[in-house]
């Protein structure tokens, strides 16, 4: 064995201030090169290194982010915790389980995490705290506190909505822009369904569907203008956005809205939402 004087992993952490901690495992194939070996001593074998070895500077720990449960988000947005994670399941990032709260793919794609309490078991979700500032979330906060939001440059820009004017009145009220709409809402509203027209979708990108369900997560489109290169083009853009989120989406034409008893229960059945 070399003359060198060597000194053991306590040695050496003591002599240059930092924790054993920081020195346990430093016998890699870099440690090697740098002069540890291995030695036998009172206690079995233990690592020891040159005098005048430099402990390398350990990495920082960054801090893990910080996770807000619906209490602490209802506090921010002056909402109660209830009525936060009803906002929350409408967006489609929450679904309500036996008991509490189960995260959906879309919560835990925006940085959700499942929570359960330790004594009664019952699953909540926490959220990152940028979640605050997620567009789709502030716009449905601001439409359960009646806030009105100016229309924004992409609302001015939608050629499609300000070409065709919603002036067809259905059974519950709603204003569309097509007869063919006004039959699909009336038949939603004889079904007993609730139902929104032109809701924005929850997402960053500004895009609007034709219908949504609140049960069962599902949005309705109904595609007509065939002929139209724009209105063509605009399809494939939204039919994108659908898939890209993997949402939950019926798509009606023409002929399928002449025959609707038959083809919208069987659909709809599919993301269990039953028909009469």
């Amino acid at each position: 064995m070399s003359d060198e004087k060597r000194l053991s992993t306590t040695q050496l952490a003591k002599l240059r201030g930092v924790s054993q901690e920081q020195m346990f495992g430093q016998l890699t194939d870099a440690g090697t090169a740098a002069g540890g070996v291995y030695l036998t001593g009172k206690y079995g074998q233990y690592v020891a290194w040159p005098e005048d070895f430099q402990v390398p500077n350990a990495p920082a720990k960054t801090e893990a982010p910080k996770l807000l449960t619906a209490t602490v988000l209802g506090q921010q947005f002056e909402l109660p915790a209830n009525k936060m994670n009803y906002i929350l399941s409408e967006l489609g990032w929450i679904k309500k389980g036996l008991k509490g709260w189960l995260v959906t793919e879309q919560g835990l794609a925006l940085g959700a995490e499942q929570g359960e309490d330790s004594r009664s078991g019952i699953p909540y979700v926490r959220w990152p705290e940028k979640i605050t500032r997620n567009r789709a979330l502030k716009d449905n906060v601001d439409n359960i506190k009646g806030v009105d939001k100016p229309k924004t440059d992409a609302d001015k820009m939608d050629s499609f909505r300000h070409k065709f004017e919603a002036t067809h009145r259905t059974t519950d009220g709603h204003f569309v822009r097509s007869k063919a709409e006004m039959l699909i809402d009336n038949w939603l509203y004889m079904a007993e369904i609730v139902h929104a027209y032109e809701r924005k979708l929850p997402i960053e990108e500004e895009m609007y569907c034709d219908f949504y369900i609140p049960t069962g997560k599902v949005y309705i489109e109904f595609w007509g203008y065939d002929n139209d290169a724009k209105y063509l083009a605009r399809k494939q853009e939204k039919l994108a956005i659908y898939q890209k989120y993997n949402f939950n989406l019926i798509e009606l034409t023409d002929k399928d809205v002449l025959n609707l008893d038959d083809i919208l229960p069987r659909l709809l059945l599919k993301f269990g939402v039953q028909a009469y």
